[in-house]
C-alpha cells in the first residue's frame, strides 16, 4: 500500500431503481423510498474509489465500520452521489467522512472505516475455515 493522504476523495454515482427501495428490498410495509443499505453501499463504494490508486496489486480494502445517519427520503429515478474523504490512517486502517447527495441536498452523512487487505490471503483463510468455494 502506498501512503494515503488525508483529504483523498472519491465518489460513486447511483440511480435509484425500484429494487433499491425499502418496500422492495426489505419489507413491503416500508414506504417506497431509497433504502439505507443501498445508501451505505454507495458511501462504501465512494470510500473505495478514494483509495484505489494507493493500493498495490493484489490488495483491496474491506469495510470494517459504518456509522451513518439517513436524513432524507429519496424516490425512485433520482441520481444519488456518494462522497468520501480520507480523514486519517493508522497502519492499514483508513478512516473516512462520508456523505450522499440527492441534487443539492444531503440525504446521508457519517463516518466509515476500511482495512487494507491482501485479497489472496482473505480467500485462503475462508477456504481453510469453510472449504473450497
Amino acid at each position: 500500500m502506498k501512503p494515503i493522504p488525508d483529504g483523498a476523495r472519491g465518489r460513486y454515482v447511483h440511480r435509484v431503481e425500484p429494487a433499491h427501495l425499502a418496500n422492495t428490498f426489505k419489507d413491503s410495509i416500508l414506504p417506497p423510498v431509497f433504502s439505507t443499505p443501498y445508501l451505505i453501499l454507495i458511501m462504501e463504494n465512494a470510500a473505495l474509489n478514494a483509495i484505489k490508486r494507493y493500493l498495490e496489486t493484489g490488495e483491496s480494502a474491506v469495510g470494517t465500520r459504518v456509522d451513518v445517519r439517513h436524513l432524507i427520503a429519496t424516490p425512485v429515478g433520482r441520481e444519488v452521489v456518494g462522497h468520501a474523504e480520507v480523514t486519517g490512517t493508522n497502519g492499514r486502517q483508513i478512516f473516512f467522512r462520508v456523505w450522499a447527495m440527492d441534487g443539492g441536498e444531503a440525504i446521508g452523512v457519517g463516518t466509515h472505516e476500511r482495512a487494507v487487505v491482501t485479497t489472496a490471503r482473505i480467500v485462503e483463510r475462508m477456504a481453510a475455515k469453510y472449504g473450497p468455494a
